[in-house]
């Protein structure tokens, strides 16, 4: 029987065996270890409860991330890059959205992490850019305690560089508006989200603007062009206003709706890359960053398949190409596949 408009079976198996062997870890367990990670993703579930369903302990899940996950992170987020490389093949200058967001784990705090003292909210920061439809992630960085704003954007820019690109505009989440991330961000063009109490311009306003900040010195002060407009919002239909700091120019309207145009698609893929986040009992740092990541794996394999299939129909079928019945098939699947084993990236082409 053939299904229309669904992906064919061998990219999807070509994923799966791609998943495993990016996903790789050493020992005589690392293969179970890589499937209940894979599983638990795939239905939304706790490691500890998927580990079980693959013959290995919690424990032992977890022994193996906390030894082997710093090194099984860099080859994931590589391989994350390697895709989004191939889907922007031939492109040298693209727009780049930075932007963070926080995953509130319940239940045992972890001191010195993420942006609560006690370690229950983590944040992760991205870099993305968007291309014929698709979210492509860039770059990633995990925000810990004493992190500035300007040291991660820093470091997420410099990973996008790094990657051959040329950055055509930048835009900022109000998370970010710090002195600092302006100071450097002012070599792009750059349009950032403004926190309207920080400057005080409760109207529409469209004009020179000067920090004034008590934490830096009067010649250490950054002027921009400061945008505020205002939205009607609840039945009473309350003005909101909301302010954007920016060196273009053009029309306000016209900046407005490119933050918008850049911006806007990185709150999909966040709830995306949620979509596919397990639980875990585990507070260990690297147990909760590789598997945040290994979500964002599974979200960068979905978008390839964009636009062929929803994102709930791309993890059944791989729900059912990760059953037991069908992880038979292996052997199968690398003797008739072999040529494609190496090239997840076939399928982006068709």
């Amino acid at each position: 029987m053939i299904i229309h408009h669904l992906p064919h079976q061998n990219n999807v198996q070509q994923i799966g065996y791609k998943l495993l062997s990016m996903f790789s870890f050493k020992g005589k367990r690392g293969e179970e270890v890589a499937r209940t990670l894979i599983s638990a993703c795939l239905w939304n579930d706790s490691v500890e409860s998927k580990s079980r369903a693959y013959g290995v302990s919690p424990q032992t899940v977890r022994n193996y991330v906390e030894e082997q996950g710093v090194e099984v992170v860099e080859k994931l987020l590589e391989q994350v890059r390697k895709i989004s490389l191939e889907v922007l093949k031939g492109v040298r200058e693209i727009d780049l959205s930075i932007d963070w967001t926080t995953k509130t784990w319940y239940g045992k705090t972890v001191g010195g992490l993420g942006s609560s003292e006690e370690g229950s909210s983590w944040n992760y920061a991205t870099a993305t850019t968007k291309f014929d439809g698709k979210v492509l992630l860039l770059a990633f960085v995990t925000l810990v305690k004493g992190m500035t704003k300007d040291e991660v954007v820093k470091a997420l820019v410099e990973q996008v560089v790094a990657m051959g690109f040329k950055i055509r505009l930048m835009t900022l989440d109000a998370g970010f508006y710090a002195i600092d991330v302006l100071n450097f961000v002012s070599q792009f063009k750059y349009v950032i989200g403004v926190p309207v109490g920080d400057v005080k311009v409760y109207e529409e306003f469209d004009g020179e603007y000067e920090t004034n900040s008590k934490r830096h010195r009067r010649d250490e002060q950054v002027e921009f062009r400061l945008l505020v407009y205002g939205r009607e919002k609840g039945k009473r239909k309350k003005v909101v206003y909301f302010a954007r700091a920016t060196n273009l120019d053009l029309p306000k309207g016209e900046v407005l709706k490119l933050y918008n145009k850049v911006r806007g698609p990185i709150e999909t893929s966040y709830r995306n890359i949620k979509a596919f986040l397990p639980f875990t009992s585990s507070t260990k740092f690297v147990f909760r960053t590789l598997i945040f990541v290994l979500a964002i794996v599974l979200y960068s394999l979905y978008t390839v398949f964009k636009g062929e299939v929803r994102r709930e129909q791309f993890r059944l079928l791989l729900i059912l190409l990760f059953s037991d019945d069908l992880f038979y098939l292996k052997d199968f699947l690398l003797k008739s596949i072999e040529p494609l084993i190496n090239n997840i990236y076939l399928f982006s082409r068709r």
